[in-house]
């Protein structure tokens, strides 16, 4: 199977026809003038809001973080920098879930190192995944290079990664998750025309969390897979809330309804956080990114009133 990574990718070079920087999966990034990018970052206030896992009843922050594509970067300090103001800003305002994969190129290393540098350990709540494996010792050598990685002897969260050899993987995760090396297991997928098996493999397999595709232009999780976690008592993590970014250069150049105030919204892109979070199915959604400035407009997404069915009733017409 396609992973999520290559996909993008390659339908980001078909578009475009020229090599552009690697694009997270729910990331707001996309070419700005420089005006824009030199902009200072706004500061964070409020309290995030919090949503329990149902499994368990522990909360989180219902605003994650992504590392696909942000955090793929190398050993250069210059590079690192600026990833390093992104991890201190999410921990600073109670983000706790990062979500990454061992098939995100350097992201675990970069991610592990930083982790350490700030001694930020103990606030987080790492999500990583058993990634483009089969069998039960592939998984195994993986996870454990990954705990290498990461720089920690355990995650919160290991979930089969766009469902590849599920039943071998998810198994696995189970006996880690016995012996202490993760709290709780998961199944991922980040496309519409993956949500029907990912449905079929959520009753086998009764995950703690599941983690897929939606936007207000990608609504296909609201007809199975949403009723379905409720039904299992499945956490919901989100990807693509932004549609690889092509949703914030859609609007652009396009003022904020009128409403927007309602909700305590200053941006597109916290509309959009706040669309995903107002569906009742979802515990938290994980955009991506490498600027401060984003991270603190995402974090404040997670605070204050969501859109009520009125409201995401127009924000879908908006983009129509």
């Amino acid at each position: 199977m396609t992973s999520r990574r290559e996909f993008i990718s390659t339908a980001t070079l078909a578009a475009a026809g020229v090599a552009l920087a690697p694009l997270a999966a729910c990331s707001q990034e996309r070419a700005a003038p420089a005006a824009a990018n030199t902009a200072p970052a706004k500061p964070f206030s409020g309290t995030l809001i919090t949503r329990p896992i149902p499994s368990s009843g522990e909360k989180i922050p219902v605003i994650g973080m992504g590392t696909s594509g942000s955090f793929e970067v190398g050993a250069d300090a210059g590079e690192r920098a600026p990833l390093r103001d992104v991890l201190e800003a999410f921990v600073g305002a109670g983000g706790k879930l990062i979500d990454t994969a061992p098939t995100y190129s350097t992201a675990e290393d970069v991610l592990g190192d930083l982790i350490a540098q700030t001694n930020t350990r103990g606030k987080l709540f790492i999500a990583t995944k058993l990634s483009g494996v089969t069998g039960r010792d592939e998984g195994l050598a993986q996870f454990n290079d990954t705990l290498r990685r990461l720089r920690t002897d355990q995650v919160e969260l290991l979930q089969v990664h766009n469902l590849r050899d599920t039943a071998t993987q998810m198994a696995l995760i189970r006996e880690l998750k016995q012996q202490g090396k993760t709290k709780y297991t998961g199944l991922t997928h980040y496309r519409e025309d993956g949500q029907a098996q990912l449905a079929d493999e959520m009753r086998k397999h009764k995950p703690d969390f599941i983690q897929i595709n939606y936007s207000p232009v990608s609504r296909g999780a609201e007809q199975t897979v949403f009723p379905l976690a409720q039904d299992l008592g499945c956490a919901v993590m989100i990807n693509r809330a932004f549609e690889d970014g092509r949703l914030i250069s859609q609007v652009r150049d396009k003022p904020l309804p009128p409403w927007a105030n309602e909700v305590g919204a200053d941006s597109w892109a916290q509309l959009f956080l706040k669309f995903v979070l107002s569906h009742p199915a979802v515990t938290v959604v994980i955009p991506a990114t490498s600027k401060v400035k984003h991270q603190v407009d995402n974090l404040r997404a997670g605070t204050g009133a969501l859109l009520d069915a009125k409201q995401r009733q127009a924000l879908i017409a908006a983009l129509a």
